[in-house]
């Protein structure tokens, strides 16, 4: 049983990440797909109840925004994996311009998640840590961290 919750501002490659990395073996929870708390809350207790692996996809700036997920899978007795996506205000502004629709975040959204942002740490409560970036042409480096 495995809950991995992603951390980094918007445009920073979370779901992408997903769909390359997850999407044959965990089931997304997204905020922007499920629309309200209440929805991603049913979801996730499906998933614990199931012991379905799952991924929170959302942005999850602030322990507080991760702790509830936290508390859910340790309580469950999920291994908890935490990914932090590099989240450098400018690039992020600039993938996010590439974007069109709603998948295009206004500026200010994207600034406010980078306000708040607190990087994971294992006192958390996570079993692993890793610190992905996005590389130019695409892909991911993805390196784990030490305690």
């Amino acid at each position: 049983m495995e809950a991995i919750l992603f951390t980094g501002i918007q445009a920073t490659g979370k779901s992408t990440f997903y769909q390359q990395f997850f999407a044959d073996t965990h089931i997304r929870i997204n905020l922007d797909m499920l629309k309200t708390r209440h929805r991603e809350d049913i979801l996730v207790k499906a998933c614990i109840a199931a012991k379905q692996r799952f991924v929170v996809d959302n942005t999850n700036p602030t322990v507080e925004n991760r702790q509830k997920y936290i508390a859910l899978a340790k309580k469950a007795e999920f291994k908890l994996i935490g990914y932090y996506f590099q989240s450098k205000l400018k690039e992020a502004i600039q993938r996010n311009s590439t974007r069109t629709g709603k998948t295009c975040i206004p500026e200010k959204g994207i600034k406010a998640a980078y306000g708040k942002l607190q990087i994971p740490s294992f006192s958390e409560g996570f079993d692993a840590l890793y610190y992905v970036t996005i590389n130019s042409d695409n892909t991911f480096t993805i390196k784990e961290w030490t305690r």
